[in-house]
């Protein structure tokens, strides 16, 4: 006899928290946009249910003939006659501290964008991920290119193999496994749950009764609570916005540059950029709608002319603050009948770059951020992590007045080393000279690139460059590889070495002037950033990189 199938006690959800400045007592029909509230076929309906209370907003969108109908009898002479129509589901939650809105469908185009709140769902994210099991990374650089990457993992890796700069790059979306929070679906202890955290909501699987949903929330909140993000995720949090942090004038000092900037067709450091609620659908929008008031404009593609014209021509003063007003809208059809977006403030399409004097400072998603603020403590920071991360290595005394032949030769001559200096990989891109691997092959393969740096930090990006381009040509360069790993055959087994190779170990042994130890001060500043830049690098290619002090 078959056995019965358990029902599920957990669904996926999106999950919002939406902002209540007067309070969690606020009537719910206010977050739901008024569109919806008045459209045929649409109800709002509150509800107290088994401790839950709330507002349950549903409808479905109905359509009428699909456009595509048309073309199709066009093309083939036959009758189409095919009716889109889309559910949308909107559940507003009240817990003791705040209201939450669950979406199913296309029910996130409901919630009024303006009680979105911003950043819950990354501030989530990044204080409960396994830092080992990310999947998927996506991250703007502070310019004015507009430009976003997005690096997925399928087996999941650490954050730290994602490229994310230590300053310069806005961390929009994570997606990973958790296990250490008690939610409903990780509660028997077996299992993890995938979750992803953007800009304003968290995707996760939720309860499906009553008690265990707030239980969901609750254990939720608490992670919220936690004062600062887990260990490794550093990254995420350190572009922090000057929003809330007591720099109103300067804030009111950048809008007033950014409105000069909106009359001038000709700007250089503006650039369109999707917001990221946007991007996921952004490849299927056929339309775009910008609205200013009454006035609406559909255009196929959305261009920043597009939306400057609305608001170029306006006093001074008063171009920002229409922008903030106006909506831009995403339709996934050329006669705006399937809204893939919800209508969002047209400022949130918008990047900018202000130079005031010797600060750089970066509008993004209608926030500004500067650039570089904490350079120099992120710099450090990420030093300190480096320097602090266990190595297996272990290199003898550097006597004074020996070259750096010599030295290699000698640690060479401890059990498990192989002296590769000089042994040069010469291919057709490798010419002359050829390209040196590492200095030092260790116990179990690590690639070990040795320097003495007690002048200047010349030789010290030398090294660091030779690390990073080995990694590359190993990885993606067939011949540097295979000739490569026939030397290695030349002096011990190439097969050990294959396992390594896939998550290669580098390590840079450093001697610094009188053989003192490597620490946050005694390394030269253009050093540290020279490091960090190739430590991101590599570790974007799979490699770990170490740092090693070699003593007199």
């Amino acid at each position: 006899m078959a056995r019965s199938k358990k029902p599920p006690t957990t669904h996926k959800a999106s999950l919002y928290r939406i902002r209540t400045p007067e309070g969690p007592d606020l009537d719910l029909h206010s977050v739901v946009s008024e569109h919806y509230l008045s459209r045929e076929g649409f109800k709002a309906v509150p509800y107290d249910h088994g401790g839950l209370q709330g507002l349950l907003v549903t409808g479905t969108i109905a359509r009428g003939r699909s456009a595509w109908c048309e073309v199709a009898e066009s093309l083939t002479g036959l009758t189409a006659h095919e009716e889109n129509r889309t559910a949308a589901g909107l559940l507003l939650v009240r817990t003791r501290r705040s209201v939450y809105a669950l979406t199913y469908g296309m029910g996130h185009l409901m919630i009024e964008s303006s009680r979105l709140d911003s950043g819950f769902g990354l501030e989530f994210a990044i204080r409960c991920l396994d830092e080992k099991s990310i999947t998927l990374v996506r991250h703007h650089l502070m310019d004015a290119r507009g430009r976003t990457d997005e690096n997925t993992a399928t087996r999941g890796e650490h954050i730290r193999g994602f490229g994310i700069e230590r300053f310069g790059d806005i961390v929009s979306k994570i997606t990973g496994t958790v296990s250490g929070i008690p939610l409903t679906y990780t509660q028997d202890g077996n299992r993890s749950a995938r979750i992803t955290g953007s800009d304003n909501s968290v995707k996760l699987p939720l309860a499906r009764t009553p008690a265990e949903l707030l239980s969901d929330l609750n254990a939720i909140e608490n992670v919220c609570d936690q004062p600062e993000p887990l260990p490794g995720f550093d990254l995420v949090a350190r572009v922090r916005s000057l929003k809330g942090r007591g720099k109103t004038e300067l804030v009111r000092v950048l809008d007033g540059k950014l409105d000069e900037m909106l009359a001038n067709p000709d700007a250089p450091r503006m650039a369109l950029s999707a917001p990221s609620e946007c991007l996921d659908r952004f490849g299927f929008a056929d339309t775009f709608t910008i609205s200013k008031g009454t006035k609406t404009e559909a255009v196929e593609e959305l261009e920043l002319d597009h939306i400057l014209a609305f608001v170029r021509d306006l006093p001074a003063g008063s171009r920002l603050k229409t922008l903030k007003d106006m909506r831009v809208q995403m339709f996934g059809d050329q006669a705006t009948d399937e809204p893939i977006s919800r209508k969002v403030p047209a400022h949130r399409w918008l990047t900018a770059e202000v130079v005031e004097g010797a600060a750089h400072y970066f509008y993004w998603q209608g926030v500004w951020y500067e650039v570089g603020e904490e350079y120099l403590s992120a710099i450090e920071d990420g030093i300190q992590e480096l320097l602090d991360r266990p190595t297996k290595v272990v290199l003898p005394p550097w006597p004074k007045g020996k070259d750096e032949g010599w030295y290699n030769e000698q640690a060479a001559k401890q059990p498990g080393y192989t002296l590769l200096d000089k042994k040069t990989v010469r291919t057709k891109k490798f010419k002359g000279g050829g390209l040196e691997i590492c200095d030092l092959l260790g116990p179990e393969g690590q690639l070990i690139h040795v320097k003495k740096a007690d002048k200047s930090t010349a030789d010290l990006n030398h090294l660091f460059a030779q690390g990073r381009v080995s990694i590359e040509a190993l990885r993606y360069d067939a011949d540097v590889r295979q000739k490569f790993l026939a030397r290695l055959a030349e002096t011990r087994s190439g097969d050990s070495f294959m396992d390594a190779l896939s998550a290669p170990t580098v390590v840079f042994a450093i001697l610094l002037k009188g053989g003192k130890p490597i620490t946050v001060d005694s390394l030269f500043a253009f050093a540290q950033v020279s490091l960090l830049q190739a430590a991101t690098a590599l570790q974007g290619m799979g490699a770990t990189v170490e740092v090693v002090a070699i003593t007199r």
